[in-house]
């Protein structure tokens, strides 16, 4: 044996009853699980839980893999592999032009880090980038909004057949080159100005190649379980087996209707749909402060965005949406100013505004002028009630939804997975130990359909952690939101360890994991 982790409580990962065993790994794998005599390695693992590597359906680390060789947002949480391209926007497949769009539209989400040679264009030429060498593991899901970017720019109009077989080809060209399945995101442009009937025809591709639909709906906040319900159909229709991502149920309007949510997805599950969910373990949302706008003022792209704030009647027919009348942006519901915060700007000029609530509509106009499009947000518009009970849902995934940029992201991108393990499971006592680690290990695998990842079994690869089940807990906070957890001393990747006595160590065991 190449290393062999000696005495540990192994919590496989299928939610059974966890047992002590040794664990002995060769050639990146399992290769036997009980009393295990010999390797040349030897870790007294006595008093820590092994687990499956956790895997992290919701991650905005498109860019951060490539420029952060650390990464320790992600490995020192236990995060072996992480599901990218989400929301519907990437920046794969791409063009030149349609690059240098995407570019500029998610610079709050991921950056746009000085020097990064951008050198592929297709899905697999991206995943062949990621295969030079990353912290963790990556799936890629093809993302709706950037296709319809391509093939038909940024307009809000039906796209033509021409245009709908165009997205076909691109959609099924990014599942043979290994995608897990499509992302949307329905309150961004220009993904949603696409219809249901166009997602429908989308989902039948995907459907195809075996892959899973990933929507960020309509609406989180006004008419949510509609939109739920929408998505719910269009995969109906499809074929298609559905991920919904960050299922939560926010803002007044729906505050204790996680119930209504569950019994939506129990009726849908019980006639035979394939469902999972991901949620993260936090109240507050995050995004970019232009998401917030009517669709309409977005359209054309960010250029036109930014003449649209700059007009002074213009802008005030988009505060009259988003104050009074629900912009589709924010989810139907009249923007409560108080309750979003600046959590990160691009300009170091602007950084006065981060931590601080945004007083009114002038701020946010002039924010988004100044640092072009580019300041992140907290909105504060979560229930507890809705976060427990959904956590507890057998379908249900973690995601951290994390951005990685600003000077106080949101702490889910440092903390979900300790979050879960040591608040959610150990003190509060929501979830058993085996059913929390099957939900951030062999549900998650299993959606992904990964014959050899998820669970601690032998012939499986030996993405692990070691852990202390009595320790173990987030230490990022909404004050230090970059601040790692303790209790996870170990992180292995076939077989090598990326956290090695709670330090990071310089091997990049991470790879692209294509769907054949």
């Amino acid at each position: 044996m190449d290393l062999v982790l000696r005495g540990a409580r192994v919590v496989d990962g299928t939610g059974g009853p966890s047992y002590t065993a040794d664990v002995g790994i060769r050639d990146g794998r399992i290769a036997e699980i009980g009393r295990v005599t010999t390797g040349r390695r030897v870790l007294d693992a006595a008093g820590l839980a092994l687990a499956p590597g956790f895997i992290d359906m919701h991650a905005h680390s498109d860019l951060a893999l490539l420029t952060d060789p650390a990464h320790e947002a992600k490995a020192a949480q236990g995060v072996t592999l992480e599901v990218i391209g989400q929301d519907g926007l990437s920046y794969a497949p791409v063009d030149d032009r349609t690059l240098a769009e995407v570019r500029r539209q998610i610079t709050g989400w991921n950056g746009d880090p000085p020097g990064l040679d951008y050198d592929w264009r297709t899905v697999g030429e991206y995943l062949d980038r990621l295969d030079r060498g990353i912290a963790v593991n990556a799936a890629y899901l093809v993302p709706q909004g950037t296709v319809r970017m391509l093939a038909l720019g940024w307009e809000d109009r039906p796209a033509t057949p021409a245009e709908l077989t165009r997205m076909k080809r691109l959609v099924a060209e990014g599942h043979a080159d290994g995608a897990v399945g499509m992302s949307s995101g329905l309150t961004y442009t220009p993904g949603m100005y696409a219809s249901d009937a166009e997602l429908t025809e989308l989902c039948r591709v995907v459907a195809r190649y075996g892959g899973y639909y990933c929507p960020h709906h309509r609406s989180y906040g006004k008419d949510a379980l509609r939109a739920y319900a929408e998505m719910l159909a269009v995969t109906r229709e499809a074929g298609c087996a559905l991920h919904l991502a960050h299922a939560t149920m926010n803002f007044d309007e729906n505050k204790g209707r996680a119930p209504e949510l569950i019994a939506l997805l129990d009726r849908a599950l019980a006639a035979g749909a394939d469902i999972t969910l991901d949620t993260y373990p936090y109240l507050p949302g995050s995004t970019t402060l232009a998401a917030l706008l009517p669709g309409w003022a977005t359209e054309g792209g960010p250029e036109a965005t930014l003449a649209r704030l700059r007009d002074d009647a213009t802008a005030a027919r988009i505060r009259h949406v988003m104050e009074v009348e629900g912009s589709d942006g924010c989810h139907g519901v009249p923007v409560d100013w108080s309750a979003v915060e600046i959590s990160g700007v691009t300009d170091p000029a602007l950084d006065r505004h981060v931590g601080r609530p945004v007083p009114d509509f002038a701020t946010a106009r002039r924010l988004l002028i100044d640092d072009g499009l580019g300041p992140t947000i907290l909105q504060h518009v979560g229930h507890e009630e809705n976060v427990r009970a959904i956590m507890r849902h057998p379908a249900h995934t973690a995601g951290s939804d994390g951005l990685l940029t600003g000077a106080k992201p949101h702490p889910r991108a440092y903390g979900t997975f300790p979050r879960y393990l040591g608040h959610y499971t150990r003190d509060l006592a929501l979830l058993t130990l085996e059913d929390c680690v099957a939900h951030l290990t062999g549900r998650p695998a299993a959606r992904l359909r990964l014959p050899d990842r998820g669970l601690v079994r032998e012939g499986h690869r030996a993405d692990l952690v070691l852990f202390d089940p009595a320790t173990v807990a987030a230490g990022a906070t909404f004050e230090a939101p970059r601040t790692l957890p303790v209790g996870i001393p170990y992180v292995l990747i076939d077989g090598r360890f990326v956290i090695e006595d709670g330090r990071r160590t310089d091997v990049l065991a991470g790879r692209s994991v294509r769907r054949h």
